[in-house]
């Protein structure tokens, strides 16, 4: 009689190792494409130091008047209500500057490109309007 030989069970074990290099890549991932700071509301200020031109007040120092809200759409921005191609921008940039307004807060809607941003902030800087805020207004 022969004898049948032994079935050795085979014993499957877990590794942890492959799950751990996961976990530091998403770790990494996240940690590489989360934002720490907010970037949503942004101050531009230009022009003299606090005390140099304009008497003494600088763009530090002018946040305490009036402000106008401009919104800007893709290749528009809505002022006062009404809407104006981004042609009409440098009247009015000048518009503000004539009517004393101290602060501009732009704020970018959903369909604003990049380009339209920039054209609404190199319109105010010409016409030398002393404090500009930028919002990002899509965060909902």
């Amino acid at each position: 009689m022969s004898v049948a030989p032994a079935v050795r069970r085979r014993r499957y074990r877990f590794a942890l190792t492959p799950l751990a290099d996961v976990m530091f890549q998403l770790l990494i991932f996240f940690m590489l494409t989360s934002s720490v700071a907010p970037y949503s509301l942004l101050p531009i200020a230009r022009g003299e130091p606090p005390g140099q031109g304009r008497g003494a007040a600088g763009p530090a120092q002018a946040g305490g008047g009036p402000a106008a809200i401009w919104q800007v759409e893709g290749g528009a921005v809505v002022a006062g209500g009404q809407r104006f191609g981004l042609d009409a921008l440098p009247d009015l940039a000048d518009a503000v500057r004539r009517a004393d307004t101290s602060r501009v807060l732009v704020v970018t809607g959903a369909g604003a490109r990049m380009q339209d941003v920039a054209a609404v902030l190199e319109a105010l800087i010409a016409a030398d309007v002393p404090n500009v805020r930028l919002f990002d207004g899509t965060d909902g």
